[in-house]
C-alpha cells in the first residue's frame, strides 16, 4: 500500500489541512486521515475530461487562416476530413499519446475519447477490427491517463440516412459491425480498471433512427450502465436541418424517442429552447461543454444559468484539443456567461460564494458521471487520482480554501500544476510528464511526415 500527504486537500466535506491518503494495490483510496504533517502542497481531485477527439490535436494552430467566403464549423469540418486522411495507426497512437500527456500535465486525470476513426483512409477495414481503438488504449496506457473509450457509431452523411461522403469513409459502420466492435473491445479491456468501454452515436444526423435504436438497445442489454455520449444541437444549421427532416428540434427528438438518463452525456447542446433545456436538466444526463472548441468553431454559447436553475449537471472537455487546460475551459465557460449577461460571477452559487469552487466541484461530479468511473472525489473507494498545485506560485500567494480554485482558474491555469498521480502512480513531476520528451519527439516526427504529405 502506498500513500500521499497534503498540506491542504479538497475533500468532499471541504478543505482539510494535513490530510493523508492510503492507496491500495488497485489504485483506489483505502483511507483518508487528518493531522499528518509534512505534506506535498495543495491536492485536488483530478479533473475528468469528458469529450476529446485526440487526433485533432495535430490540427491545432494549422487551420486558422481565413478561406474564401465565410468560415464556419462546416468549412472547418471539410479541412478536418482532409487532414484525417494523412494518418495511419502508428500516427494515431503518437498523436493520442501527445494529447494525453498534455492533458495530464494540465490537471486532467481521465478522458472520454470520442473515437470515430475505425478504418484505413480508403475506408477498408483493418485486419483487426479494433486496430485504431487499440492504438488509443496503447496511448492511454503509455501516458497513464484513465480512459473511457467511446467507439463512435457513424452510418450516414446527414439526417434521414443521407449517403456519406468519400471523406467520411474512415468513420463508417452499420449497426451490426459497430456492435461487434463494442463486444470485441469489452472482451479485450473489461478487466482493466483503467479502462471503461461506452458508446457514442456520433449525432442524430450520422445515426439513422432505426440503427440508433438498435445500437442503444443492444448497448443497454450488454451493460445497463454503459456511458452513452452523443453530439447534439451544436450548430444552428444542425437544428434547422433536424426540423426540416423530422419536424422536431434535436434535443426534443432525442427525448421523444429514447430514455435519456444519468448515463448519457449530451455534448454541446448549445442551441436549445426553454422546454428542451428543462427536459435535459431534469433527466440527470450530463451536458458536455467544450468552451474553447465551441469558441474556436463559432458554435455559440450554452445558456448555463437556465440549465443550472433546473438542476442540470455539466462537465467540460477539450474536444478538438486546440488548447488543453481545464482551468481555461472553466474560465471561458464563466466569461462567456458574463459577456452574454453583462454581469460578473454568474455561475457562483450565491452571495459570498466562490465562482471557481462552484465551477470546479460541479465539473468533477458531472465528469465522473459521464466517464462511468469512481473518480472526482478524494474519499475511500474512489480512484487515487490526485492533482497537486504549486503552493509557492505567486498567483496563489496568501490563498487558502476556495480562493485557491479562484486563483488557479481565473489567474493561473496549467502552469500551476506541479504533479499528477493516477491510481496512486505519479505520472507528472515538476510540471512535466515522466515520458514527455520521448512522446513529444515521436509526435513531432509524425506531424512533420503528415505535413510533408499534405
Amino acid at each position: 500500500m502506498s500513500g500521499l500527504s497534503a498540506d491542504l486537500a479538497l475533500l468532499p466535506g471541504g478543505w482539510t489541512r494535513n490530510a493523508s491518503f492510503d492507496v491500495d494495490g488497485r489504485g483506489l483510496i483505502a483511507s483518508v486521515a487528518e493531522g499528518k504533517t509534512g505534506g506535498t502542497g495543495i491536492v485536488l481531485p483530478g479533473m475528468p475530461n469528458l469529450h476529446s477527439h485526440s487526433f485533432q490535436r495535430a490540427m491545432a494552430g494549422l487551420v486558422e487562416t481565413a478561406g474564401p467566403g465565410k468560415d464556419s464549423f462546416w468549412t472547418w469540418r471539410e479541412l478536418m476530413y482532409r487532414f484525417v486522411q494523412l494518418f495511419g495507426p502508428e500516427d494515431i497512437e503518437a498523436i493520442a499519446s501527445q494529447a494525453f500527456a498534455e492533458m495530464l500535465c494540465a490537471g486532467y486525470t481521465s478522458v472520454a475519447e470520442f473515437h470515430y476513426l475505425h478504418h484505413a483512409p480508403d475506408g477498408r477495414p483493418y485486419a483487426a477490427r479494433t486496430e485504431l481503438s487499440d492504438r488509443i488504449v496503447a496511448a492511454a496506457r503509455r501516458t497513464g491517463i484513465r480512459l473511457t473509450l467511446l467507439p463512435v457509431f457513424y452510418a450516414a452523411g446527414g439526417f434521414g440516412g443521407a449517403l456519406p461522403s468519400e471523406r467520411q469513409r474512415r468513420f463508417l459502420n452499420d449497426a451490426e459491425s459497430f456492435l461487434r466492435l463494442v463486444e470485441d473491445l469489452r472482451a479485450a479491456y473489461d478487466e482493466d480498471p483503467m479502462i471503461r468501454i461506452g458508446i457514442a452515436p456520433h449525432s442524430l444526423r450520422a445515426a439513422p433512427p432505426d440503427a440508433l435504436a438498435e445500437v442503444i438497445r443492444e448497448a443497454r442489454r450488454i451493460d445497463g450502465e454503459m456511458p452513452i455520449h452523443i453530439h447534439i444541437a451544436e450548430q444552428r444549421k444542425e437544428v434547422e436541418d433536424c426540423v426540416a427532416w423530422s419536424g422536431a428540434r434535436p434535443v426534443d427528438w432525442l427525448f421523444d424517442h429514447h430514455e435519456v438518463d444519468r448515463h448519457w452525456c449530451l455534448v454541446h447542446a448549445t442551441h436549445m429552447t426553454a422546454g428542451e433545456t428543462r427536459r435535459f436538466a431534469r433527466s440527470g444526463a450530463v451536458a458536455g461543454l467544450c468552451p474553447t472548441t465551441e469558441a474556436n468553431l463559432g458554435d455559440g454559447l450554452f445558456r448555463a444559468p437556465a440549465f443550472l436553475r433546473q438542476g442540470g449537471v455539466f462537465g467540460v472537455g477539450s474536444d478538438s484539443n486546440v488548447t488543453i487546460d481545464p482551468a481555461e475551459e472553466l474560465r471561458l465557460l464563466e466569461y462567456g456567461q458574463r459577456l452574454l449577461l453583462r454581469r460578473r460571477n454568474v455561475l457562483a452559487e450565491g452571495e459570498g460564494s466562490s465562482t471557481g469552487a462552484a465551477l470546479y466541484k460541479a465539473t468533477l461530479a458531472g465528469g465522473a458521471a459521464a466517464l462511468g468511473h469512481p473518480i472526482g472525489a478524494l474519499l475511500p473507494g474512489h480512484f487515487a487520482d490526485f492533482v497537486t498545485l504549486d503552493d509557492e506560485a505567486p498567483t496563489l500567494t496568501g490563498a487558502s480554501g476556495d480562493a485557491v480554485l479562484d486563483g488557479w482558474i481565473f489567474s493561473g491555469g496549467k502552469s500551476l500544476v506541479r504533479s499528477v498521480s493516477v491510481g496512486g502512480r505519479e505520472v507528472v513531476q515538476d510540471g512535466r510528464h515522466i515520458e514527455g520528451e520521448s512522446i513529444a519527439a515521436r509526435y513531432r516526427q509524425t506531424l512533420k511526415k503528415a505535413l510533408a504529405a499534405r
